[in-house]
């Protein structure tokens, strides 16, 4: 996946070049709206850049619990909102990352890291969600959006 990328940076960079420094900025900032809505779309379906399903939760003990015990709360349910996923394109590049506290807990869910759920309750490894990534699909949609606004303003 780095060699995809690695590529597609040296073949936009040179064509990119060329632009105004204003239109190289436009199309970066469609390319990051863009690619946000393909991230939070992704996350809303629970899967993983690769198209496998994340990993499901773990069965919590709930101590005195009675009753219906709701379960189907899928994860990370607040993470698409543009309020925390946010998308940023200059001239130079294109970022789609996470703020505050929420970036947080992603980067524990991406990468499998230790961490706490409340304060007084034991560390615990989570499994590991690819929350952000690229998919094939995002490369070519790129290759493609690039190759379409280069014909159109040539």
């Amino acid at each position: 996946m780095a060699n995809d990328l690695e590529a597609l940076e040296d073949w936009a960079g040179v064509l990119l070049n060329k632009l105004e420094p204003a239109a190289r900025s436009k199309l970066t900032r469609s390319l990051a709206q863009k690619l946000r809505r393909s991230q939070q779309q992704r996350v809303k379906q629970q899967r993983n850049p690769d198209g496998s399903a994340y990993a499901a939760r773990k069965p919590r003990d709930l101590k005195g619990k009675k009753g219906r015990i709701k379960r189907k709360a899928k994860m990370f349910q607040k993470l698409p909102k543009a309020s925390y996923l946010k998308a940023k394109g200059d001239g130079q590049s294109i970022t789609v990352g996470l703020t505050g506290r929420v970036a947080r807990i992603a980067r524990v869910h991406q990468y499998g890291l230790k961490d706490r759920a409340e304060a007084d309750a034991p560390e615990v490894r989570y499994e590991q969600r690819e929350v952000l990534g690229f998919a094939e699909d995002d490369l070519n949609f790129i290759r493609y959006e690039l190759m379409n606004y280069l014909y159109k303003n040539s």
